[in-house]
């Protein structure tokens, strides 16, 4: 199972950093491709991508994300921060278990 990140530059280069592939992306036609391009490798497990490219192909990630069981679709926030409003990783475990971390 690999790993396929979305994101903007300084995101791409540093998951690279590890091992990861991706695609740098800048607008919604980009990250519409990059996206598709990720589910088209039946070996893509895993799909990272920043919140703020994910909002640009909302109808696209919530499709994968409530429908389908494979790729696991993580959004994460980018070099500028998290996405404000949008709940963090722990705030959705602890009202997911019910328990305060």
């Amino acid at each position: 199972m690999n790993y396929f990140v979305i994101g903007d530059e300084d995101t791409v280069l540093g998951f690279g950093l590890v091992g990861v592939k991706g695609s740098t992306v800048q607008d919604k036609e980009q990250a519409e491709e990059a996206f598709r391009t990720a589910l088209e490798d039946k070996d893509t497990g895993i799909i990272i991508i920043t919140e703020r490219i994910a909002e640009l192909i909302r109808h696209l990630v919530d499709r994968y994300l409530f429908t389908e069981r494979f790729p696991l679709i993580v959004e994460i926030p980018d070099r500028e921060g998290p996405v404000t409003g949008k709940p963090n990783i722990r705030e959705m475990v602890n009202v997911a278990i019910g328990i305060k971390l």
